[in-house]
């Protein structure tokens, strides 16, 4: 399989395909963009952006559930066991990450992609922890929503019936696919550092990852629920600034 032989040339076909895909939404704009979006540079480019990532994780997410419908065994060998269509699955989302850049300016999500990036060509590289990663990619489950959220803010539709069902099945899936999924990966390195290959390292990328996600799950709760809805806010330069909780 392609992917085996030429990871890498599998992960630069995959951030053109991806990267592509921007470039297509973004010369059809005229015809996809919101009425609120039009017109301003920075919102078109993050609607742009947030679209194409919602279509990775539309398409990861399953692909990750998939793997380990058919191979269980995925959830007990984190460090040894892979297929080639779950080998595959990390190769495209890699492509993915490399293309990533609607959340550059913003430190905690800048942090959470070197981390990805290199925690994942580490593992297509060695061939180690592809189960591991395979199970860290159920949080794209919970992306379709959280991406869904932000193109809703950005069409200032945060008083909407789509918004109001979102923001819970948001929450439940952040709950359940990406706090669940990550502390037990946390758990399984933890309780098996003496064994495992460079445990030191994916054990303090696993804890950053653990920083952030906590981080941002409290600013998730406190913006929609316990906070009126934010627009957006004007900087010395006339450009909006989109509201990142």
């Amino acid at each position: 399989m392609i992917a085996q032989d030429h990871p890498i040339l599998t992960i630069l076909l995959s951030a053109l395909a991806f990267q592509s895909l921007r470039l297509v939404l973004r010369a059809r704009s005229c015809c996809l963009l919101p009425k609120q979006v039009e017109g301003n540079k920075t919102k078109s480019w993050r609607w742009t952006n947030l679209s194409v990532s919602l279509v990775h994780s539309a398409i990861t997410g399953p692909w990750a559930l998939l793997c380990v419908y058919n191979s269980p065994e995925m959830l007990t060998e984190i460090l040894t066991f892979h297929s080639s269509f779950s080998y595959l699955l990390i190769c495209v989302s890699t492509g993915l990450y490399l293309v990533q850049n609607d959340f550059l300016h913003a430190k905690l999500m800048k942090t959470h992609v070197v981390i990805v990036i290199s925690t994942f060509l580490y593992i297509v590289l060695t061939h180690y922890y592809v189960a591991g990663a395979v199970v860290a990619l159920f949080v794209e489950i919970n992306s379709i929503f959280l991406h869904t959220r932000l193109l809703l803010k950005l069409a200032n539709a945060q008083t909407s019936q789509l918004y109001h069902y979102n923001k819970y099945i948001n929450v439940f899936t952040y709950i359940v696919f990406r706090l669940l999924a990550q502390f037990y990966l946390t758990w399984y390195v933890l309780t098996n550092l003496s064994i495992l290959p460079n445990s030191g390292y994916i054990s303090l990328n696993l804890n950053a990852m653990n920083v952030m996600i906590l981080v941002y799950f409290y600013r998730l709760i406190r913006t929609d629920f316990f906070r009126k809805p934010k627009h957006y806010l004007q900087n010395g330069n006339n450009n909006t600034k989109f509201v990142d909780d």
